[in-house]
């Protein structure tokens, strides 16, 4: 898998965080869970299918690559704060804190890989 791929993969992720960030605001202001079977496990499952195939494609290239500053652990890391945030955004009793650092710290990850690919890919051809 190339760049363009990852970078697909990794903005997928991003806008999945997002949803997820704004389901969550949901569950917080009417204070009702999402239905398991019928809103959390589909949605978790359709994350998961992306989410497993970045942390694949982005740990082979971290350890191919070698960037600065981004590690195979943190690759890990992300992708288990996203498995763990697309359960949690649809309960209001999720701790606000917890949910926003897994949010804040995925979406750093996220953005440096996709800035460090970008870079790589150099700017589109016309």
């Amino acid at each position: 898998m190339g760049n363009i791929e990852l970078s697909t993969l990794t903005k997928e992720l991003i806008n999945y965080i997002n949803v997820i960030t704004e389901r969550f605001a949901e569950a917080k202001e009417t204070g009702v869970a999402g239905d398991f079977f019928l809103e959390v496990k589909p949605f978790a499952d359709e994350v998961k299918g992306v989410n497993d195939q970045w942390k694949k494609e982005a740990g082979k290239w971290v350890i191919q690559n070698k960037p600065k500053n981004l590690y195979s652990q943190q690759i890990d890391s992300v992708h288990e704060h996203i498995e763990t945030i697309s359960v949690q955004a649809f309960f209001p009793q999720t701790s606000r804190a917890r949910f926003n650092h897994l949010v804040v710290s995925s979406n750093y990850v996220l953005n440096y890989l996709l800035q460090i690919l970008l870079e790589e890919m150099g700017p589109p051809t016309t």
